[in-house]
């Protein structure tokens, strides 16, 4: 009689094996190419493996104005202050000043990237593109929808900031005889995301424009700030604070240790100077993406770091050295206390309006990235109802629908909102963590396993420095997502909780056993839409770059027809 051994641990991985094997049996095929061959964005689309779509309206200027829209510098810090301030005027300073040149770091490496390969998929496909053949399927996937979802939360995140700024400005002209609920937030904050989707819908024939619009809207708020608040706080509280106040003043008004809330008030500038990928979501209507895109990412970053640090400074010189009084100030939002007590009222009334407005300016430029990633993603059938999704309106050139569904999802993570104070501020490290994987995944693998195809565009750090410069890049993304997991009390409870972790790990791991179970059958990874008349027409063009990458049937020889046909197939 002979006995039948059991191998629990192969009875299990058996199943995953066979599916693994389905799966990278069925996934796209990408041709290697080289950037640098491309005569012009039409053709290097193409080699991509897209055709145009949509039209290219953003010049230079306007990428970079999407991005430093996004990053609201004013509204921004003002709406996560009290995370810097928590480690006393001169930790929030210095804090910002080391994460801005880390930031700046990944910016610099995702300009790589984008210069090499500029689509509007950006993230998942360089994922695919650089990872091995053995996992690059699911893994792309998995970046895809993480970057979606962290770009859902980042814009909810902007107009739950949003709703706080006009909530805070009810409050101050009540003077204190308004109750700011959850459901009032929720409210405000539903609005804020309603109105914007539309407005990027309504305004889709000069959305490139509506970025100058925003950009110039947030420079001239940067400067009334920089001219009102410190004659306001001349003339109304007296002076300002010491040198040694402003710049070395390093406190602790949380129970963890100070070197370690000091790395948490990082979060202020981590938070702020983010959404940059939105450049590269919006590649596909760039002018030379090759080079706009990382003009627009590094610039942006480059800026938002400077004149964040000036405005730090005027912070930490008209605050009152009360901040546990100003970090408690029942508006719930600090600045606005800051505001009443330099300006007086009406001053910080007007000053929290501006300051909203531009915000919801911000939001909708969100709405607007996080739409063309969902866009993408949907192209490549790598979300559900994406046959419906990734349709794109033919009179607009604008995927409308997309732009609805961002709104939709939006909508539905604010229910956070409802929740209380510690799941709503999960929203923005939700967005940070999301960002930061979807960020250095890519990265990381231009630097190990797909060093060899990495072939570089226009903007290039050359192979020494870029290769130090990625592993900066790696190593803060991974503090950074280590770092935002953690609570803001040393002693959390269900009220201080930082619900992050749960929330980041639960879509993971739905997504991954979504994935294996039914969207495998779909998404094979980032697919071509070229018919082969454009392949061939893709093909004349890079043999005559003068020539039009269009053709009509009449030019193209049946048997050619044929022969491309059965190639594409294969």
């Amino acid at each position: 009689m002979t006995s039948t051994s059991i191998h629990p641990t192969r009875s299990v991985l058996s199943p995953l094996a066979s599916r693994m094997h389905q799966i990278n049996t069925q996934q796209s095929h990408i041709a290697e190419f080289d950037p640098r061959d491309a005569p012009n964005d039409e053709t290097l689309l193409a080699e991509i493996g897209y055709k145009q779509e949509l039209q290219r309206r953003f010049s230079t200027f306007q990428i970079f104005g999407i991005s430093y829209s996004i990053m609201g510098i004013l509204p921004s810090v003002a709406s996560i202050a009290a995370t810097g301030l928590a480690s006393g005027p001169g930790g929030f300073l210095w804090s910002w000043v080391i994460a801005s040149f880390l930031i700046l770091s990944i910016g610099i490496s995702m300009s790589e990237l984008a210069s090499a390969i500029p689509t509007s998929g950006g993230l998942y496909y360089w994922t695919f593109y650089y990872a091995p053949e053995s996992f690059r399927v699911p893994l792309s996937f998995l970046i895809g929808l993480t970057n979606t979802m962290a770009l859902s939360a980042g814009a909810v995140s902007v107009a739950y900031g949003n709703a706080e700024e006009i909530l805070a400005a009810v409050y101050l002209s009540k003077d204190g005889n308004f109750e700011i609920t959850s459901g009032k937030t929720y409210g405000v904050f539903a609005a804020c995301i309603i109105f914007q989707g539309l407005a990027t819908c309504v305004s889709s024939r000069n959305v490139a424009m509506l970025q100058t619009i925003s950009s110039v809207c947030h420079t001239g708020l940067l400067i009334l700030f920089l001219i009102v608040l410190p004659i306001g706080t001349k003339n109304n509280v007296g002076g300002f604070n010491s040198k040694g106040f402003i710049f070395g003043e390093v406190q602790n008004y949380s129970d963890w240790p100070k070197g370690w809330q000091f790395c948490l008030s990082m979060m202020t500038a981590v938070w702020t100077i983010g959404a940059f990928d939105s450049c590269v979501h919006m590649s596909e209507e760039a002018k030379n993406a090759s080079y706009g895109v990382p003009i627009g990412i590094c610039g942006s970053i480059s800026v938002c770091g400077l004149l964040g640090w000036v405005i730090i400074v005027v912070i930490n010189a008209c605050v009152s050295k009360d901040l546990e009084a100003v970090l408690e100030t029942p508006t719930g939002f600090p600045i606005a206390q800051l505001f009443y007590d330099s300006l007086g009222k009406n001053w910080a009334i007007a000053l929290m309006s501006l300051m909203a407005a531009c915000q919801w300016l911000m939001g909708s430029s969100l709405i607007t990235a996080c739409s063309r990633q969902i866009w993408a993603f949907a192209r490549d059938d790598g979300l559900p109802f994406c046959s419906y999704v990734k349709v794109v309106n033919k009179k607009f050139k604008v995927p409308m629908r997309a732009v609805g569904l961002s709104c939709v999802i939006g909508l539905l993570i604010g229910c956070l909102c409802l929740a209380g104070p510690a799941a709503s501020n999960a929203l923005f490290t939700l967005y940070v963590c999301g960002c930061y994987l979807a960020w250095c995944t890519p990265i990381f693998l231009k630097l190990t396993t797909g060093k060899h195809k990495f072939k570089p565009g226009s903007f290039y750090l050359g192979h020494k420095w870029s290769k130090i410069n990625n592993i900066i890049s790696c190593s803060w993304g991974a503090f950074i997502m280590l770092l935002c997991m953690f609570p803001a009390s040393k002693h959390p409870d269900k009220t201080n909780m930082n619900y992050t972790v749960v929330m980041s790990f639960g879509v993971w791991i739905l997504a991954m056993i979504y994935f294996f179970i039914y969207k495998y059958k779909h998404f094979h990874g980032p697919k071509s839409n070229l018919t082969p008349e454009d392949a061939i027409a893709l093909e004349k063009s890079l043999s005559h770059p003068d020539a039009n990458l269009s053709m009509s049937d009449n030019e193209m020889d049946d048997v050619e027809k044929i022969q491309l046909s059965n190639a594409l197939k294969k």
